[in-house]
């Protein structure tokens, strides 16, 4: 067992990186680089919808679940938490209802072994304690009416993976907020697979992680694990259900995990060392532990979880795959995030309901990937509705996240509505987003926080260039009153002045939560951005003032005290190459500074309208 343990570690320490590398023809975007070298974005934007119209093609063979053993369930009713702080009566699969797992897998690997096809999973209530795993070929497909409860015990996200690790159970190769590392199976989760897709007749047909459903015999939920919420000013978002202090979450001190990085990295010199873990022993909670591991170098095979510890596994998490379709249904009540791809090429996400509303629910998150389209879509999360994301801290060996195009979709709570990071090591680039509307329907109780957002530090650094943006309008404006953010000790920035975290409609933030980053050391770089055409609508608010957001924008560039390597410290360049065109921003409730700019260089206002004000100016700070 122990030599069969150290064959796969060596296979893992390869695997992370060179096997999940992407790989395609190298002209795949040719007609997108013309019209880039022609200097138009918007036909580079239409050559990369153009390609994914239909990334996938199947066999004609149907594969129905029931044949292979599935059946239907009977339902309870069970009391759940369906966001942050609220709960409702829910159904979930009745005890001793039939694990249709088995069944679900048989048809998959039957379609994909006799040369693919579709197998589906008809009307009716399914309960899987298990992943389903998708293969090369394979269309797996939901009808009107199929409901499919994934099981709310992680112990049966531990049974199943390839990689065996002892007593924290058989595991599977994942990324947990773009680190690399062995952890519990998604619900539905891929590695390395080609023409793939995830499809549904429509939004009845429902994916439900039961994210808010009590463990069995317990009041805690996956949604418990996040842990305490640390955001000043939060709106709805103040709780993490059943969590109460000294609790064991991931952000909690784990004892499982080593005293000292000492102990997984002895070549690390003690001053590298030191530096990573930071004052005290709070890196030693799993959320703060795995970035070390990345960190200090730490193979993949060594950064183990899964049984024992607290990083909830995303509901969706397609790794190094190609051609792929996302279409048709509804995803609810994730224990992480909705969607997770990594490092995955030519992917299309369309007409899917992304409707989760608890801790860290964000609705997609590509990372790494290249040529995607989000089209039709609509967000209601917990968290980012769309977050763009490229590898942290030392995991950055796929690269950058490029030639993305998010075009006719609605978002309604969350975070922010269309993200880039916060975590962006590998850099973000070529990314179009047009013809939105951010409805942000629920503006009275659970607001969206922010419509376009960009986050980034010294720690994940990264850069972002090319970043277009077009034809926006947010009704119901954002949230009006601000969340700040808290700059380390010594920042020229003062505590509790900068609305970062919530309350403007754009918010470019190179100093995202950095004391949550021991070692900052990669100065981000953001330039050529152009957002035009967003018009921003005002609401009642509780005090009886009409706003529709606390400022029109924050750009808070990145902040030079925070750097804490070696001398001579990096350039750190101001965000620059920015243009905002004919925007209007409604009414600030902070009318008397309706932005707030540091360390940016030749931000230009063209034809935008704030609080009925137009400004043609360009700004420097």
């Amino acid at each position: 067992m122990k030599q069969q343990f150290q064959a796969r570690r060596v296979f893992l320490k390869t695997a992370a990186v060179t096997g999940l590398a992407l790989s395609g023809p190298a002209h795949a975007l040719a007609a997108a680089r013309k019209a880039a070298a022609a200097g138009d974005p918007w036909r580079q934007a239409d050559a990369i919808a153009k390609r994914l119209a239909n990334p996938v093609k199947f066999r004609k063979a149907e594969y129905v679940v029931t044949d292979f053993g599935a059946a239907p369930c009977q339902l309870a009713p069970v009391q759940a938490w369906i966001s942050f702080e609220d709960q409702a009566t829910l159904q979930t699969p009745a005890p001793g209802a039939q694990d249709c797992h088995a069944a679900f897998k048989a048809a998959i690997e039957r379609c994909h072994a006799e040369g693919g096809g579709r197998v589906v999973i008809p009307r009716g209530d399914w309960f899987c304690a298990g992943p389903i795993v998708l293969l090369s070929n394979v269309n797996v497909h939901l009808a009107a009416g199929a409901h499919v409860y994934f099981s709310n015990d992680p112990a049966d996200y531990a049974k199943y993976g390839d990689v065996d690790c002892g007593p924290n159970g058989k595991l599977v190769v994942s990324r947990w907020q773009s680190n690399d590392c062995l952890n519990f199976s998604s619900m539905i989760y891929a590695r390395d697979q080609h023409n793939i897709a995830l499809t549904g007749d429509d939004w009845t047909a429902i994916l439900d992680g039961q994210g808010g459903v009590p463990f069995p015999g317990r009041a805690d939920c996956w949604w418990t694990w996040k842990g305490k919420n640390a955001t000043i000013n939060s709106v709805a978002q103040d709780k993490s259900p059943n969590y109460v202090p000294g609790k064991l979450a991931q952000n909690q001190v784990n004892e499982l995990n080593p005293a000292s990085l000492a102990d997984v990295a002895p070549g690390l010199p003690d001053e590298m060392r030191l530096l990573i873990q930071g004052a005290g022993d709070k890196w030693r909670a799993d959320d703060a532990y795995l970035p070390a591991l990345s960190e200090a170098g730490v193979p993949l095979a060594r950064r183990v979880f899964g049984l024992g510890h607290y990083l909830r596994p995303p509901m969706i998490q397609l790794i190094g795959c190609t051609d792929v379709l996302l279409e048709g249904y509804q995803v609810t009540h994730t224990p992480f995030w909705q969607h997770h791809p990594v490092a995955c090429r030519n992917l299309a996400i369309r007409n899917v309901h992304a409707n989760s509303l608890g801790p860290n629910s964000d609705g997609f998150d590509p990372e790494s990937c290249d040529t995607v389209l989000v089209e039709g879509c609509q967000f209601n999360t917990g968290d980012d509705c769309i977050a763009i994301k490229a590898g942290k801290n030392r995991d950055i060996q796929y690269g950058a996240a490029r030639n993305i195009v998010i075009q006719k979709c609605t978002m309604q709570s969350g975070h922010g509505a269309v993200t880039l990071g916060s975590e962006m090591a590998g850099g973000i680039e070529n990314v179009y987003a047009r013809d939105l509307v951010f409805e942000n329907m629920n503006w009275a109780t659970n607001p969206l926080n922010t419509a376009i957002r960009l986050k980034t530090n010294m720690n994940r650094g990264g850069f972002l260039r090319n970043f277009h943006v077009h034809n926006v309008s947010i009704p119901n404006g954002v949230q009006t009153s601000p969340s700040f953010y808290a700059p380390l000790p010594g920042s020229p920035i003062e505590p509790k002045t900068v609305a970062a975290a919530a309350g403007a409609v754009v918010t470019f933030d190179c100093d995202y939560t950095p004391r949550a980053d021991n070692v900052r050391v990669r100065p981000p770089e953001v330039r050529n951005v152009h957002i035009s055409k967003v018009t921003v609508g005002n609401v009642r608010t509780k005090a009886g003032a009409t706003a529709s957001c606390y400022q029109a924008f924050v750009i808070l560039g990145p902040v030079a005290s925070d750097y804490n390597g070696p001398a001579p410290a990096p350039a750190v360049l101001p965000v620059r190459d920015v243009t905002i065109t004919d925007c209007d921003f409604g009414a600030p409730a902070n009318a008397a500074h309706p932005w707030y700019t540091y360390h940016v260089r030749g931000l230009k206002l063209s034809n935008v309208v704030i609080g009925g004000k137009r400004y043609d100016t360009t700004l420097s700070a």
